[in-house]
């Protein structure tokens, strides 16, 4: 990552919003002008996520003028903080030599980042034009798959034998070019590059000279397996308060090191994701265009047709009840509402707790009870609330008793689906954040249509 220092936001006002108010119109007028030296002054001093922010924040048309203006001077780091789909159209405007010399400046996690979203053609061009012992490493790691630690990870680290001394570990970082930039822990290796140990560079930096290696090393180190998921390697980082984490193969040889600033990176886009698909909009981005996000979005409120469809069919069987009492059609949005109300915060308590793994299988009966017990004290609680509403409302006591058994059903079934079909889901194999919401909002919808006006019918009709 670049060094480049970050200016502390102004007092009141976020870093985004004094970059949108400032730099981001400055670097309009400036590329709108023609002005590439100007632009490229401009930028000189920014984070390289700063850059990639302006880049994104453009149109399409100064977008491409930016790049047709500065391509072959835009930073290496900036190509990694770029969205992909913003990243392919910046890509087009870098010659193939700027792109193999990006690719060689940066850290290995970064470019395997940025190849990993190109066209086969256009990446084996790029790794043909690299020295073999970096292609190498590069081709390794994306032969991973994608959201693994072998993609995750970067291949530079440092490893030593635990019979070096103290010394000898110093001389070799200071003499050493190939190292990585930053780190926090020495990997202590046997001789078939099996990981044995790990220093802390705090331990390095205060022991004697004459000191082992081997007897500043400590055991308790976190091993990540280099086909592991993204997700899990996030969970044990958080879990163990780890600092960096070491990747092995098959063959349990070291191949790279995690470190924490992916970790971050992972936690937001899996949290993010999670949401947008809790939301039915799938990995969409504020950066796509109107066709890309109407189609992405078109499904969803498709399959959300069709459960609102089955929500009328059940109203239709009780058309005859409505039309004798019109005070039904008034009342039926309340049941319905608060049932998908409900059933969303379980559900979303529970698609957390399953991407967390806080909900497992040694406390989900517990977890799955306390649900149905918040269901039935909210639906008893709303249940008074809202019959008496009813009751004052239409003047009649039976409508408001009628109103309050189907609270208290509905909500104590929207408990139930919303703690239970994600389960279901998660054990199935389906990711609970992507189908759970429109099935959770199918069954309050029957459920609550069906017991009000089921209980109507018996009871008022």
């Amino acid at each position: 990552m670049s060094s480049n220092q970050i200016e502390p936001a102004q007092e009141g006002n976020s870093a985004l919003e004094a970059l949108t108010s400032e730099e981001l119109d400055n670097i309009r007028d400036l590329v709108n002008q023609g002005d590439g030296a100007a632009v490229l002054a401009a930028i000189d001093d920014m984070h390289e996520s700063d850059i990639a922010e302006i880049i994104s924040l453009l149109t399409y048309d100064q977008r491409l003028a930016f790049m047709a203006l500065v391509g072959v001077d835009i930073p290496s780091a900036v190509f990694p903080e770029l969205d992909e789909s913003i990243r392919d159209e910046v890509i087009e405007f870098v010659d193939l030599e700027k792109m193999v010399a990006t690719v060689q400046e940066l850290d290995s996690d970064d470019a395997v980042f940025v190849l990993e979203d190109m066209d086969e053609e256009e990446r084996q061009q790029i790794l043909r034009k690299i020295p073999r012992s970096s292609r190498l490493v590069l081709e390794r790691a994306l032969e991973f798959p994608e959201d693994s630690a072998g993609r995750l990870m970067q291949s530079e680290f440092i490893a030593v034998p635990p019979y070096w001394t103290v010394g000898q570990t110093i001389d070799y970082l200071r003499a050493t070019d190939d190292l990585p930039t930053d780190f926090l822990e020495i990997y202590v290796t046997d001789p078939t590059y099996k990981p044995i140990g790990a220093v802390h560079l705090s331990q390095i930096l205060r022991a004697q000279r004459a000191e082992k290696i081997e007897s500043l090393t400590h055991d308790h180190f976190m091993l990540l397996q280099a086909d592991l998921d993204r997700e899990e390697v996030a969970r044990i980082f958080e879990r163990y308060h780890l600092v960096s984490a070491a990747v092995v193969g098959e063959d349990q040889r070291l191949l790279g090191v995690v470190t924490p600033d992916d970790v971050f990176e992972v936690i937001v886009e899996e949290a993010g994701e999670d949401i947008l698909l809790l939301g039915g909009v799938g990995d969409e981005a504020v950066t796509d265009s109107v066709y890309d996000t109407a189609r992405g979005r078109v499904s969803w409120l498709f399959l959300n047709l069709l459960t609102a469809i089955a929500a009328s069919v059940v109203i239709g069987w009780f058309d005859a009840s409505i039309e004798k009492m019109v005070a039904l059609a008034i009342l039926m949005p309340i049941v319905a509402s608060m049932g998908g109300n409900a059933g969303t915060q379980t559900l979303t308590i529970a698609v957390r707790g399953l991407a967390t793994q806080e909900l497992q299988a040694v406390n989900m009966v517990r977890v799955v009870y306390r649900e149905l017990g918040v269901g039935i004290l909210n639906g008893l609680v709303f249940a008074l609330v809202t019959g008496i509403v009813a009751a004052l409302w239409f003047d009649s006591a039976a409508l408001g008793a009628v109103l309050a058994a189907a609270m208290v059903v509905n909500l104590f079934v929207a408990a139930m689906a919303g703690i239970l079909i994600p389960i279901g889901l998660y054990r199935a194999g389906v990711d609970p954040a992507l189908a759970s919401t429109v099935f959770v909002t199918t069954v309050t919808d029957v459920i609550g249509f069906f017991a009000f006006l089921s209980f109507a019918t018996v009871f008022l009709i």
